[in-house]
């Protein structure tokens, strides 16, 4: 099996070298040919898109390599939804991901249930923030807040004067810091 291995450290002063060391010791007890190596330096976890992850993910593409081993869950993905779209990459690329140290592998019936388990807490986190974005908009309203966009304000004589000189609904648009539909819903609903 051809793995390739991935590391990040946050700061440029941290070395991924110890990450690097385990993970390389493994793919040999395993018997694995490690096909590359991919390491952030000095990058946050929190970002999804990081030079070598997106290399790393390019290749999964190109089928490059049959596994993803890293040292741990938190040196590839910070949050679980992005761990959980990765691996939904992986899985249909027919990629395997093994996090080292905790003992987690995507071929295994254990590894796979594990997965199953994240990926049913993220869709529950999912569904969370949306019945409490609803809660919150819903008792904004009861207090007479507006929610959403603040309404555009915009003279309709102001437009009509536009439109006859020739401007295009877009163009009058940005002359008053509205945009096109705005001025097209005016027009079209016959305000004047």
């Amino acid at each position: 099996m051809k793995v390739a291995l991935y590391c990040r450290c946050s700061t440029s002063e941290q070395s991924p070298e110890m990450q690097l060391r385990e993970l390389r010791e493994y793919a040999t007890r395993r018997g694995w040919t490690i096909a590359g190596e991919y390491i952030d330096s000095g990058i946050s976890g929190t970002k999804d898109s990081r030079p070598e992850l997106n290399r790393l993910m390019d290749d999964a593409h190109k089928r490059l390599f049959d596994c993803v081993a890293v040292w741990k869950f938190d040196r590839f993905a910070r949050s679980v939804s992005h761990l959980l779209r990765a691996l939904e990459t992986f899985k249909s690329l027919g990629v395997e991901f093994v996090s080292y140290s905790e003992a987690i592998d995507t071929a295994s019936p254990v590894g796979k249930m594990t997965l199953t388990v994240l990926g049913a807490v993220a869709e529950l986190e999912r569904s969370l923030i949306v019945e409490r974005t609803k809660a919150g908009q819903r008792n904004a309203k009861l207090n007479g807040k507006h929610v959403g966009r603040p309404r555009a304000t915009v003279n309709d004589a102001e437009i009509q004067n536009l439109l006859t000189a020739g401007n295009s609904m877009a163009e009058v648009g940005a002359l008053l810091g509205v945009s096109a539909s705005t001025i097209c819903r005016r027009a079209q609903g016959d305000h004047w």
